[in-house]
């Protein structure tokens, strides 16, 4: 079976291990070793009370350069001051340790339950447990994928193969996310690896205008987490991408690995049993475009009446009203996939309750609305929001 996992690029080996800090003994912990040091790129959340692996990894990855991520689930180590500090640090020197190579090379990451200490006795076991069982082949990439998991209830993989003389460029990821979902620079964890040689800079303008469109335009619950970070390391195995055609290959298969990952997070969001598509065309501005999409995306009102199958296409109109978009209310056109649901400042005829509860009640729901005010352009992606979503939440901690 084809390798399509985080260490099908070459020179990538992973792990995933079950340290204890999940009381079920799931895998928790996780590393991705280069197997030597690559050029790299990240981007992480905005939120204020950022997690302390997000306060080393921004300094970390400033270089350009990575040799491993490690990364655990079940802790977020976020509030936790000084001692969560020195903790992600300590996780970093005990990689690097192991690997022979510099603290400031190993990017940590962790997700989880806030304000609580990382078991540190248990964290330095898993990684000397982690790093000695490292492989690069397909089971150990998905045991690291799955170790990342909290909420998740699937493995998350994707991986694109640009074609290339003898040997094509491989771009590879995985990434968990399920609630406390928004787009704010980065969203969830994600990490993303290639065997193509770029520069750090290259890297880094290629990553964000990945992140953009894809990860930046998925929301959940509208929750931006304390602990998102997107991180991209590119081992150089398979030669540079000399040309600007190569690069611009590379750009489009590195969009289509992190669209993949966004549009599982959507479909896996916690509760979830449809994805809704927001798209809006006809705005005056991109910006315009965006708020329009997202306040319809966000609108628990919108998302419980996918969550029903309830065709009551007045949420969506309502939420669109509330923003401070310029569009003049005559001219906008809402349609539910292809059905004109509301058109010239007055419902479309002849609508059908029964065929438009269908459309709603497939696995993924398209809303369009043009607003007839400009040709600016935007979707965002969320799910529906179901009962089950407030029991996983209501229960999460206890």
């Amino acid at each position: 079976m084809r390798n399509n996992t985080i260490t099908s690029p070459r020179g990538f080996r992973a792990a995933g291990v079950a340290c204890g800090i999940k009381e079920n003994r799931a895998l928790d912990l996780g590393v991705l070793v280069a197997d030597s040091s690559c050029t790299a790129a990240a981007v992480f959340t905005r939120n204020r009370f950022c997690g302390a692996p997000v306060v080393v990894g921004r300094e970390h990855v400033a270089s350009g350069k990575l040799r491993a991520i490690v990364a655990n689930s079940g802790c977020a180590n976020v509030a936790t001051g000084e001692r969560g500090i020195a903790d992600a640090r300590t996780m970093c020197a005990r990689v690097s340790s192991a690997i022979g190579a510099s603290a400031r090379e190993v990017l940590p990451a962790s997700t989880g339950v806030i304000g609580q200490f990382l078991p540190m006795t248990k964290i330095r076991s898993g990684i000397d447990a982690a790093v000695a069982s490292r492989s690069s082949s397909a089971a150990a990439g998905r045991r690291f994928a799955r170790a990342i998991m909290t909420t998740d209830t699937r493995l998350k993989q994707a991986c694109e193969r640009v074609p290339r003389g003898r040997s094509p460029t491989t771009i590879a990821g995985c990434a968990k996310g399920s609630g406390m979902i928004a787009p704010n620079v980065a969203t969830m964890l994600a990490f993303l690896t290639t065997d193509a040689e770029l520069p750090a800079r290259t890297l880094r303008r290629l990553l964000a205008e990945a992140v953009e469109p894809t990860f930046n335009r998925v929301t959940v619950d509208e929750c931006p987490s304390t602990s998102d970070a997107v991180a991209l390391l590119a081992s150089g195995v398979g030669g540079k991408l000399a040309s600007g055609r190569a690069v611009a290959s590379f750009a489009s298969a590195l969009r289509a690995v992190c669209e993949s990952l966004a549009y599982q997070i959507v479909t896996d969001g916690e509760g979830a049993t449809r994805v809704l598509e927001v798209i809006v065309r006809g705005a005056r501005t991109a910006g315009d475009a965006h708020k329009a999409a997202r306040a319809i995306a966000v609108s628990p009102l919108v998302k419980t009446a996918v969550n029903g199958g309830d065709p009551n296409w007045g949420r969506i109109l309502q939420a669109l009203g509330a923003t401070p978009v310029t569009y003049r209310p005559e001219r906008v056109t809402i349609r539910l996939d292809r059905t004109v649901l509301f058109t010239n400042g007055a419902p479309a005829a002849r609508l059908d309750a029964h065929k438009l509860s269908k459309i709603m009640r497939r696995r993924h729901v398209p809303i369009v609305v043009d607003l007839g005010a400009g040709r600016a352009a935007d979707r965002v992606l969320t799910c529906d929001l179901s009962r089950q979503y407030v029991t996983i939440n209501a229960d999460y901690h206890t």
